[in-house]
């Protein structure tokens, strides 16, 4: 048998943990590794960009339980790779991330991409290494495999210069089979800890679950339903913790999130974190009252903000869970004779009414809610939420905001967003790591793959449906070919306003005239406007990335217009763009509409102001401008 190289090693060794797709852009000298990784079965997905290779990579450890691996080439490709090391970081997603290097012989000489991004990337992730020798491949990517794993999921790194990637084992050369890395431990609560938040619990006249996306991660939608089942007590998802419980359970407290944060006396936080998108559990969007029981796999989090670490559990929320059941009991809340959950039937069906009036506005363009409200009406007659069969990837600010409340999803890990650190340009990477996560490489349209994650809904494929808006889309727009490349028929509704948070004109003619005055001679003072920072193009025809690779598109301007392409869409087989003319929206303040809310009085905030939401995702009559990026 010939001396193995070291990408040789490396391959092997990635075949050997497990790995079954490899996402990345490749170049001198880590192409080699992709091919052998290919040669052994592994799959390759060639990106456009570092940066969106990094987010599917993070996601895909979200939705499959395992680190996701991400390959690209040293110096400026460890660079645009970075916002997946952030994105993975904040989010607690599991990522493994290689990149090559220039030989280590050459360093400090200013060798080709030369960077040392060890020392780069240390204080940003979980562990980072570079094998100083053949022999030390295969533990490096062990160990950086197991630490993106363990404990809180994060990212690790492993460099590897070009002469450990081309170098040939010696003879004496000991590499074996690095072997899968078992699952994570699970931790248990101790049992006086468990005793003590039961009886608040218990005592609590106003109580609440929070449910956030650590749960989701965590498999513990089962145990997580059992207990509100038992205690019936409401709960509150978090953007992407929709669907550990169903959205349409009686208890869901979703669509009166104020008056819940308002009111509650005791939470429970099962894998959500007291940060802005919880306003840190501070008043006045929270009862100053409140007591918060955290449940969660980092003990660094415990206590954080208005948290109190005598409240907090350590340990796994799959394993605590039926522990705390069991200190509970037979006791149950009582929410059919409490006044708290009668206020919150009240504000949910006041914000329901809202919500159902806004999403049948006639008038044309149309707003966000009559266009989104047209595509979910559309999708749940095609594929009811109960099904789990669609995977809904959002982000942008308006668009990612309102459609949180309009799409009903019923199963977990079924909602991607831009996250913890609102992270616009997520969105083509997370449809496609969501595509192979749940059906696969190489299957043709129509047809079931291996899904390397967790069963979620019905048997067989789902279909991946991205809710962009236009700015957010533009980030990583050119994955679209990827998706085409990959025959992935993915279906992509972009909200098109002509704007960042709002557009400057909603017909072409005046849009033309700010543009005519911003390149000619414009005098402010004398009142002569032109486009604006938040501007773009005018009817952009986003359609036409799909087409120009081979799926395709459709420009919808009325309602009847987005069901028939979003039913052509569904059924087309090909990645399909749907470019959906909005209102351009009006203007206003631009800020974060629950981060000013969340400001204490005296703070100089003027509350009056802001994204014109009431935290429910409902645009409050005369406001305008962006809503919250969640």
């Amino acid at each position: 048998m010939a001396p193995s190289t070291g990408a040789q090693i490396l391959a092997r060794t990635l075949r050997d943990l497990g790995v079954a797709v490899v996402f990345g852009i490749v170049g001198i000298p880590v192409v080699e590794i992709a091919e052998e990784a290919i040669d052994l079965g592994i799959k390759f997905v060639g990106f456009r960009n570092e940066q969106s290779a990094g987010y599917a990579a993070s996601v895909y450890g979200y939705l499959t339980g395992k680190p996701g691996v991400c390959l690209v080439v040293g110096g400026p490709g460890v660079l645009h790779a970075i916002p997946g090391i952030s994105n993975s970081s904040v989010n607690a997603f599991p990522l493994l991330l290689l990149a090559g290097s220039s030989e280590a012989h050459l360093a400090s000489k200013g060798a080709f991409q030369e960077l040392d991004a060890v020392s780069f990337l240390t204080p940003h992730t979980k562990s980072a290494y570079r094998p100083a020798t053949l022999d030390a491949i295969s533990d490096a990517i062990h160990n950086a495999y197991r630490s993106a794993y363990y404990g809180r999921p994060g990212p690790s790194f492993v460099d590897l210069p070009a002469n450990i990637i081309q170098g040939v084992e010696s003879s004496s050369s000991t590499y074996g089979r690095a072997g899968l890395v078992p699952s994570p431990p699970k931790s248990s609560a101790e049992e006086t800890a468990l005793f003590r938040v039961a009886q608040l619990l218990k005592t609590a006249k106003s109580p609440l679950i929070v449910i956030g996306k650590g749960a989701a991660y965590a498999r513990a939608s089962e145990s997580i339903g059992s207990l509100v089942t038992q205690s019936q007590i409401p709960f509150l998802p978090t953007p992407m913790g929709k669907g550990i419980i169903p959205d349409s359970h009686p208890l869901n407290t979703a669509s009166a999130r104020s008056t819940a944060l308002r009111e509650a006396d005791v939470v429970l936080l099962l894998g959500a974190r007291l940060n802005w998108i919880l306003h840190f559990g501070a008043p006045p969007k929270w009862n100053p009252s409140a007591k918060f029981i955290q449940i969660d796999i980092s003990a660094d989090e415990l206590g954080k903000n208005a948290a109190d670490p005598a409240l907090g559990i350590h340990g796994d929320i799959a394993t605590v869970i039926p522990q705390l059941q069991a200190h509970l009991s037979t006791w149950s809340y009582k929410p059919e004779s409490s006044p708290y959950t009668s206020r919150l039937l009240a504000a949910k069906e006041k914000n329901l009414a809202i919500a159902a009036k806004k999403a049948a506005d006639p008038g044309l363009p149309m707003t966000h809610s009559s266009a989104l409200s047209a595509i979910e009406r559309t999708l749940h007659s095609i594929s009811p939420p109960d099904d789990g069969r669609i995977v809904y990837v959002s982000e942008g600010a308006n668009t990612m905001d309102i459609s949180r409340s309009i799409f009903p999803v019923s199963h977990p890990r079924l909602r991607l967003d831009a996250g913890t650190h609102a992270t616009m340009g997520v969105g083509m990477g997370y449809a496609i790591a969501a595509h192979l996560a749940y059906n696969g490489v190489g299957a043709a349209p129509g047809e079931a793959a291996i899904n390397v994650s967790e069963a979620v809904g019905k048997p067989g494929r789902k279909k991946i449906v991205c809710l962009e808006g236009d700015s957010a889309f533009g980030f990583s727009a050119m994955e679209v070919e990827t998706m085409a490349r990959y025959g992935m028929d993915i279906l992509i509704f972009v909200i098109n306003n002509g704007g960042v948070y709002h557009g400057d004109a909603d017909d072409e003619g005046r849009w033309k005239e700010l543009q005519d005055a911003t390149l000619g001679s414009r005098d402010p003072s004398k009142g002569e406007k032109g486009l604006r920072s938040t501007s773009l193009s005018f009817g952009t025809r986003y359609e036409d990335l799909a087409t120009m690779v081979g799926g395709l598109g459709f420009v919808a301007r009325t309602p009847e217009e987005v069901e028939e392409a979003t039913r052509k869409g569904w059924e087309c087989g090909k990645v399909c763009v749907v470019n959906v003319i909005v209102a351009k929206g009006e203007g206003g303040k631009l800020e974060f509409g629950w981060q000013a809310s969340s400001q204490p009085k005296g703070s100089g905030v003027d509350e009056k102001k802001g994204s014109g939401r009431n935290g429910d995702g409902i645009r409050e009559k005369g406001k305008g401008g962006r809503g919250s990026k969640l």
